[in-house]
């Protein structure tokens, strides 16, 4: 099938890379977003979905509203768009572009986790797995119906970072059995029960602030979610700092008020929480390098007694 490949972040290159290297479909195409301006010198980077594309010789057009550039898609003459990780809603005019629909490549159960933070979302609500849905686009926000879906488990110790990467890693093969069943020209459409869905929001920097009335559970999930975007801080003496890693202490005896530091050594920094205790084992002061507990120590001694925020 020719094939006109949509998306921006890189979670979608495995995907590309596959496309790229079967026999069975032809890349005619790629829509990426505009480059953007990247760290503190704001350098005008391309997406890499864009760097691979040209390294193919794909031909790769990046417009800034997708709704406006129906013509260009249709020039393309494909089949078929994959869309993973693009950024833009896409209008109807241009879902009915490729004759056989649009098929995107989510990553959560759906209807769980519909939206723009569905990895982070499932580890920091306690989901035990998650996993690849490809389904029709429709008009709405990951509404449409289901063509497959492949379930993986999600790790104790799993973070946002790992959880990514092990689904880009997966999606190749479930986008491959998609393509499949789309071909044989009848492929299963199962519609999402509404009653049962969830949905996440674009992540801010503020979302990761912590709050330590909560459980300490709650927050050591957060943690691994948010690791690393967009990473989780608190305040130390009126200075923000960032917590990379950290462990729930079960079975804590009772404990003071939250925020307040129980314990603070090589072994970590323990802290209060509104149940239990967590203890911070890799943080970084702002302005600082990240460091283990142990190095953090030594250039800023903390005693029991002392409060984060």
């Amino acid at each position: 099938m020719r094939v006109l490949f949509i998306g921006t972040g890189d979670i979608g290159l495995p995907s590309l890379e596959w496309l790229l290297s079967t026999p069975r479909h032809q890349v005619v195409g790629v829509v990426t977003q505009p480059d953007k301006p990247v760290g503190r010198k704001q350098v005008l980077t391309p997406p890499q979905v864009k760097v691979r594309a040209l390294a193919a010789g794909i031909t790769v057009i990046q417009p800034l509203k997708i709704r406006h550039a129906v013509e260009e898609l249709q020039a393309f003459n494909a089949d078929v768009a994959i869309v993973i990780a693009y950024g833009q809603i896409l209008s109807r005019a241009v879902l009915d572009v490729p004759p056989l629909g649009c098929l995107n490549v989510h990553t959560s159960l759906l209807p769980r986790h519909r939206g723009a933070a569905p990895i982070q979302a499932a580890i920091r609500d306690g989901d035990t797995e998650t996993g690849v849905t490809i389904m029709f686009m429709d008009e709405g926000l990951d509404t449409g119906d289901i063509l497959l879906m492949k379930r993986t488990p999600i790790a104790a110790d799993e973070t946002g970072g790992s959880l990514h990467d092990r689904l880009a890693l997966q999606a190749p093969a479930a986008l491959e059995e998609a393509l499949d069943l789309l071909a044989s020209g009848h492929p299963p459409r199962v519609k999402q029960d509404d009653s049962q869905a969830t949905h996440v929001r674009k992540l801010t920097r503020q979302d990761g602030r912590l709050d330590w009335t909560r459980p300490a559970v709650e927050l050591d999930r957060l943690i691994r979610a948010f690791t690393p975007w967009p990473g989780t801080s608190c305040l130390l003496k009126e200075t923000q700092m960032k917590i990379h890693r950290a462990q729930v202490i079960t079975n804590a005896d009772a404990c003071p008020a939250p925020g307040t530091i129980v314990s603070a050594n090589a072994g970590g920094i323990l802290v209060s929480c509104g149940n239990g205790l967590l203890n911070l084992s890799e943080v970084q002061i702002e302005g600082g390098r990240r460091l283990s507990a142990a190095d953090f120590l030594r250039g800023h001694p903390l005693h029991a007694g002392d409060v984060l925020r």
